[in-house]
This record gives structure tokens, C-alpha cells and sequence, in this order.
């Protein structure tokens, strides 16, 4: 007799809770952004935690959410690296996230000092 699984009966269609997925990632990543933009927490942080809402963001979406980084300034700086743009953040080793971090340090002092 073919055993019935009830508990895959009860729980939602599957595409139901990708979708719900899908939402909490989306605010979880929004509201890390708005946190990367306000200077509240610094993108070689995040770089360095690899938290669980950035596993699959792209590298470049990451540093574009920093003040006055654009697609220009993104590319050039991963050029430096030689890291693709479409790389996703959960894929860098870390030795590449040490580095990108490392740079990004650097990158920001230059920044604060040219402002001032």
C-alpha cells in the first residue's frame, strides 16, 4: 500500500512559498540598502558577514548602494579586481571578499578626504 504524506498536503503549494520567499528576501535586502546608503552600516561589512538576504545579490548591486557609486564607478572598481559584475556575493571566496573589502576601505578614506 502506498504510504500518503499528509504533511506535504497540509503545507502550501510550492509556488506559494517561493513566492513568500522571494518577498522576505526582498524587503530583508531593501532595508539592508537603505541602511548601505544612509552610512549606517558600511558595504565591506556586509562584504565580510555575507549575510543570508545578499547570498544572491550581485556584487554590483551591493556597491551601488553606496552613496555616489554608480554603474561607472562599480565596473571600474571590480575591474581592479577582475570580478565579474553578475557575480553573486554568496559566490566569492574569501579571499576575494577580503580583498573587496580591503579596497573598499581604501576607496571610502579617498572619498571623506576629497570631500573635506
Amino acid at each position: 500500500m502506498p504510504r500518503v504524506d499528509t504533511q506535504m498536503a497540509e503545507t502550501e503549494p510550492q509556488h506559494l512559498t517561493a513566492l513568500a520567499r522571494a518577498n522576505r528576501v526582498r524587503l530583508a535586502r531593501a532595508a539592508l540598502k537603505r541602511r548601505i546608503a544612509a552610512d549606517e552600516v558600511s558595504a565591506s561589512e556586509v562584504l565580510l558577514e555575507c549575510p543570508w538576504e545578499v547570498e544572491s545579490m550581485t556584487v554590483a548591486d551591493l556597491l551601488a548602494c553606496q552613496r555616489r557609486w554608480g554603474e561607472t564607478r562599480c565596473r571600474r572598481f571590480l575591474a581592479g579586481s577582475r570580478i565579474s559584475e553578475m557575480r553573486t556575493v554568496g559566490t566569492l571566496t574569501e579571499r576575494q571578499r577580503n580583498e573587496l573589502a580591503s579596497r573598499l576601505g581604501g576607496s571610502t578614506a579617498k572619498t571623506e578626504l576629497s570631500i573635506a
